[in-house]
């Protein structure tokens, strides 16, 4: 007996219910997906799909009897399929939708039944299904002898990009800027070496799809395209030199179709990306950096976006968090946008004017994608309406302008008020979710439509004068106009008023107590009536489909307006920032200087409590002077808080926005490269010191003289020796061969002496101060290094046991003693019973903290001149008198 969730296979179809057999061959041709077969008001599951299902959506599994087999059965209500679909599809699945396309009673025979669409995780339509303020990418794929071919392809808005890349490190840098939510690669790559290293650098790991390995072919591809765009040639895609690239972007556009079985209209432009255009980060630097989310929760709040995000479309959010991901290199572009946000902070109430026609304009990418894909209803038709009538307003606003870049903005936002006429003209203010429900055309907006509204709507009035004026002509009180789905209307007349029928009515029933007749006009009604909601629900179907081809036709304009929206929306969101943050406008340049006055960090500063404030640093860094700053200091003081606001004050300048600084000159940087923190990467085998050298690896091969490096804490992972061993080499390699703009936080403090050693090496540190028997992180970033870690003061501070920081103290001052055992090693000794700091650990607490050794009177009076001493107000000449009086008073 076969196993309950086996599919077709070895079954005897004929022996199986035409239902069944008609869902065994639909799943046949959607074997990788889970097959919601539409019976009546229900998608059904049956087999291994109803398994798997019911247990990610905890739905009922059940057994559906055929012969003496129990055949597993799960279903959702159709009318809230969209959660159960969502949910699938969240977790990496297909789900095929297989509809009725036939009404039952049709024909002869089972009803007829067809895959209507596939929704994948990167083939996601529904705006419910959607994060409106995230994209939704699908990424071809294509591995060739000379390196990698990909495409990203949003299908809900239509944007399609292509790529070539070298290496797979390349194509993972460019990918992770938009975190694909799925993978496609040709047959038989889903589980290869390259495939499998792609996912798993990926912050987001997606799913993995397959096509036929045809549809990835060069030469096929060009002409598959080609013929899409009705172009004659690639040239204008940047794709005549790029077969991988082609066989990527041509695999994208047909995975779309072949799921969505539509044409792909709104796909009416493909671009390629070029090297050198964006400033690169790879995955791990922009996890680090925190820019699209948390490390914490992988939360959008806490992070970069988080705190820029002001925008008030999804469109101007999506655009705003590509910007952050990938920052300009291109000085005009850079300058453009730093025009606009300079006169958009300068002008609240453009902002906030502007601010609120946003807030009444849709995700038209979006309506625009749903409609062109026969997804869309006439509530996405009502809402491109109302947005596109926002459009000219926004216009003139941005008209008055000064800055080229939002001037140019008003063009393709004026430029569809035709479209918004008719959308508004021919909806009704609150159309129903359901195409088949009818009653979502304005009155008035057709006639012959009108007339059956008024026929289906109006008909209980015309009945009822048909009863009233019978029973007047016939004297027949009790007469009656019916209606039954045999015999549609009638006259009904008691036997005991038979006598008084007249001549013209035709009898069509009898019955016990009564009889049933006709009229011709009854008749003739009849037939209008019964006809006339059919006839409505189809014509208005067909104006819908009217509609819905005028926005297609208008596709690519309502494109370049919806870009229009999303650009106003992300400078307007920029210019918020530097209002009401106190930013300021970056001077970016093609020098190799990076100087920040006062600079913050973005995030830390917007998250701290009633009454504290951020401290802010200077940081002054120059290929041909100050290359490197060796960062020391405790613990907890900041370093790492120094470097990451160095690093997004670049990346934010580059993108286009203001910062937060008092001043800041930018030299454009081609790359950001950071290796801060490690963990153990147990899936792929690593450990905490391997990370860590696999991306200071990749660090010192990729760098240039342009690239802003920051690293912290090199070769901590193993031991001291070691560690201080491989810091100084890569920092003098940094500085010897790579040149990059570099800055390296340290616990070894040898590496102070590099400054010594390197003409283009500087040292700073982190303050801190001790008062009133606590520890002060004074933030600040000052010339100088530091040569003690506090790090058993600190771990006081988290809390140790109090014995547990005297036993460290103690062997910390038994390993400082310079005594050996016989192999050579430092020596732990016995517990010693003083409690007093070791010479080479400054306590943070002073004297208060612990019990200590008496202070003789004369030394306690020393003490006491010093701590009233005002240093900044004494000359040299009185410092050394006052340092010699305190010498012979000690003595």
């Amino acid at each position: 007996m076969e196993a309950a969730g086996e599919p077709a296979g070895a079954r005897e179809i004929g022996a199986l219910t035409p239902m069944m057999r008609q869902y065994l061959e639909t799943k046949a041709l959607n074997p990788d997906a889970i097959l919601f077969f539409r019976l009546g008001d229900f998608y059904e599951m049956f087999f291994e799909d109803a398994v798997r299902a019911s247990e990610i959506l905890q739905i009922t599994l059940t057994a559906r009897a055929k012969n003496a087999e129990k055949v597993p059965m799960a279903g959702v209500p159709y009318h809230s399929a969209r959660r159960y679909i969502a949910k699938l599809v969240e977790h990496g699945l297909k789900v095929a939708i297989c509809e009725q396309v036939e009404e039952a009673g049709s024909g002869p025979g089972i009803v007829k039944r067809e895959v209507t669409r596939v929704i994948t995780p990167g083939m996601v339509l529904d705006e419910e299904a959607l994060e409106p303020r995230a994209s939704n990418f699908l990424a071809a794929v294509y591995p060739g002898a000379q390196g990698y071919g990909a495409a990203l392809l949003e299908a809900s808005t239509g944007e399609f990009f292509s790529l070539e890349a070298e290496t797979l490190q390349e194509l993972v840098e460019a990918l992770s800027r938009v975190e694909p939510r799925e993978l496609l690669v040709p047959e038989g790559e889903r589980d290869s070496q390259d495939t499998t290293w792609v996912v798993s650098r990926l912050a987001k790991p997606p799913a993995v799809a397959e096509l036929e390995k045809a549809a990835f072919e060069p030469t096929r591809a060009g002409v598959y395209l080609r013929n899409h765009f009705a172009v004659q040639s690639l040239e204008a895609f940047g794709l005549q030199d790029a077969p991988l690239a082609t066989g990527a972007a041509a695999a994208a556009l047909r995975y779309l179709k072949d799921t969505q079985k539509t044409p792909a209209a709104h796909v009416d432009r493909l671009s390629r990306q070029q090297r050198g255009g964006h400033l690169l980060m790879d995955e791990a630097s922009r996890s680090n950096l925190e820019v699209l989310r948390t490390l914490r929760d992988g939360g959008r709040r806490g992070s970069l976006l988080g705190v820029l995000d002001r925008t008030a479309t999804g469109l101007g959010a999506r655009k705003l968090a590509r910007w952050l991901a990938a920052p300009l290199c291109s000085l005009p572009e850079i300058n453009a946008r730093l025009d606009s946000v300079d006169e958009l902070s300068q002008r609240s109430v453009w902002r906030e004017e502007m601010t609120g026609l946003l807030k009444e304009v849709g995700d038209i990418e979006r309506l625009c994608g749903r409609l062109s894909l026969g997804a869309g209803n006439a509530r996405d038709l009502r809402a491109l309406g109302l947005s596109l009538a926002q459009l000219p307003r926004l216009a003139a606003t941005l008209a008055r302008c000064e800055s080229p870049l939002l001037k140019s903005l008003a063009g393709p936002l004026g430029s569809l008020p035709e479209l918004a006429d008719l959308l508004l003209r021919a909806v009704v203010d609150e159309p129903p979710t359901s195409l088949k429900e009818g009653g979502f055309i304005r009155p008035g907006f057709h006639a012959e439509l009108d007339k059956l509204v008024a026929l289906s709507t109006d008909g209980k009035d015309f009945l009822l004068k048909i009863e009233t004026r019978e029973r007047e002509r016939t004297g027949i009180g009790s007469l009656k106009v019916r209606y039954n789905k045999v015999f549609g209307y009638y006259l009904e007349v008691t036997k005991a008023n038979l006598h008084l029928v007249p001549s013209d009515y035709i009898r069509k029933q009898t019955m016990v107590g009564a009889e049933r007749f006709v009229t011709p006009e009854l008749k003739e009604y009849e037939e209008k009536v019964l006809t006339a909601e059919e006839r409505r629900s189809a014509l208005e179907l067909e104006l819908f489909e009217q509609l819905r081809a005028q926005v297609v036709k208008e596709a690519p304009r309502l494109r370049s307006a919806a870009e229009a929206v999303a650009t106003c929306d992300a400078l307007l969101s920029f210019a918020r920032c530097a209002a009401e943050y106190g930013y300021v406008r970056p001077v970016v340049d093609e020098s190799e200087v990076l100087s920040i006055t006062a600079g913050r960090h973005p995030v830390v500063e917007r998250v701290l409590g009633a009454g504290e404030a951020f401290v802010p640093n200077d940081v002054k860094m120059d290929s041909g002077d100050g290359q490197i700053l060796v960062i020391t200091g405790p613990n907890m003081a900041g370093k790492s808080t120094v470097m990451r606001q160095v690093a997004l004050t670049v990346l934010m300048a580059q993108a286009g926005c203001f910062v937060p600084a008092g001043a800041a000159r930018i030299g454009v940087c081609d790359r950001i490269f950071t290796r801060v923190g490690a963990a153990d990467n147990l899936a792929r085998g690593q450990s905490t010191f391997m990370v860590e050298m696999t991306e200071t690896s990749h660090i010192l091969h990729h760098a240039t003289r342009r690239s802003l490096v920051v690293l912290d804490e090199i070769g901590r992972g193993t031991s001291t020796y070691d560690g201080l061993s491989i810091a100084w080499a890569v920092a003098e390699h940094i500085h010897d061969k790579v040149g990059a703009r570099t800055l390296f936080a340290t616990h070894y403090h040898e590496l102070v002496d590099l400054a010594r050693e390197k003409p283009r090496v500087r040292n700073m540190c982190i303050a801190v101060r001790e008062q009133g028997g606590k520890v002060l992180f004074l933030r600040k970033l000052v010339p100088g290094g530091a040569n003690r870690s506090y790090g058993i003061e600190v771990a006081r501070l988290a809390g140790l046991p109090p014995e547990v920081v005297t036993r460290a103290r103690d062997i910390l001052q038994n390993l400082e003693s310079g005594e050996f055992d016989d192999s050579g090693r430092p020596r732990v000794v016995a517990r010693k019973t003083s409690r007093a700091p070791a010479p080479g650990q400054l306590g943070l607490f002073g004297g208060a903290a612990e019990p200590g050794p008496k202070v003789d009177p004369a030394q306690q009076k020393v003490l006491e001149s010093l701590r009233a001493v005002k240093l900044e107000e004494m000359t040299p000449l009185e410092a050394l008198n006052l340092l010699a009086r305190l010498q012979r008073e000690l003595k």
